[in-house]
């Protein structure tokens, strides 16, 4: 496994070292999952990444900004959104250890970002430059099957979503998701899953209200 050289002490360097390798085996995970991969060319991979921890509530770009990075969660979770003229956020997308997160028109592009990604846990993201993006899919070929294929199945979920939101009810809606996504439900703030999906707050504890009631 390929890392930085940097200077730590020697305890040090072993804590570092053992966390960055657990944040490559997430990723290495995630794209063996997807494609046929050797491992000289995992150590290629690894070589274009660079670190990075992000606290609660801290931003990994904010509207405006240029995206300089495409960035993988291997541990923790970030959502993306806009703000309306009010300063309403509306959630664009979540995403948990395995996701990959940027404003993508931003990135390619170069231009200013219109979202705005923060931290809703502790979180842990390796980043790729646009450069490095570049450079890796001439380099390592099979890592451009590996986006394309995540960008088909993005497509097939953002059909998907619009359908949800144009045809479910509430309920619908909130039921299809935990069916879904039941780690979305535990793990995110359910004012911030109203956001997602399009519903008053209110709405979301009245659900919920019901779903327990029917329980009993």
């Amino acid at each position: 496994m390929i890392l930085k050289n940097r200077t730590y002490l020697a305890s040090e360097s072993i804590i570092f070292d053992e966390n960055i390798y657990l944040m490559f085996e997430v990723l290495l995970s995630h794209i063996e999952n997807k494609v046929d991969i050797t491992e000289d060319q995992k150590n290629q991979v690894q070589s274009f990444f660079t670190v990075k921890k992000f606290r609660k509530k801290q931003y990994l770009l904010q509207e405006g900004d240029i995206c300089k990075c495409l960035s993988f969660v291997s541990k923790g979770l970030l959502k993306s959104y806009f703000l309306d003229e009010k300063g309403n956020e509306h959630i664009n997308m979540f995403a948990f250890e395995g996701w990959w997160i940027s404003d993508f028109n931003s990135f390619v592009h170069q231009e200013k970002a219109v979202l705005n990604i923060d931290a809703i846990e502790e979180t842990e993201v390796l980043m790729i430059t646009l450069e490095n993006y570049e450079k890796m899919m001439l380099e390592v070929p099979v890592m451009d099957r590996y986006f394309r294929i995540l960008y088909q199945n993005s497509l097939v979920t953002k059909d998907q979503r619009l359908i949800v939101s144009n045809s479910y009810t509430a309920e619908e809606k909130y039921l299809q998701l935990a069916q879904k996504n039941p780690e979305m439900i535990k793990r995110v703030p359910h004012n911030l899953i109203a956001s997602y999906l399009g519903l008053a707050p209110e709405t979301i504890s009245r659900i919920r209200k019901k779903i327990s009631l029917n329980k009993n």
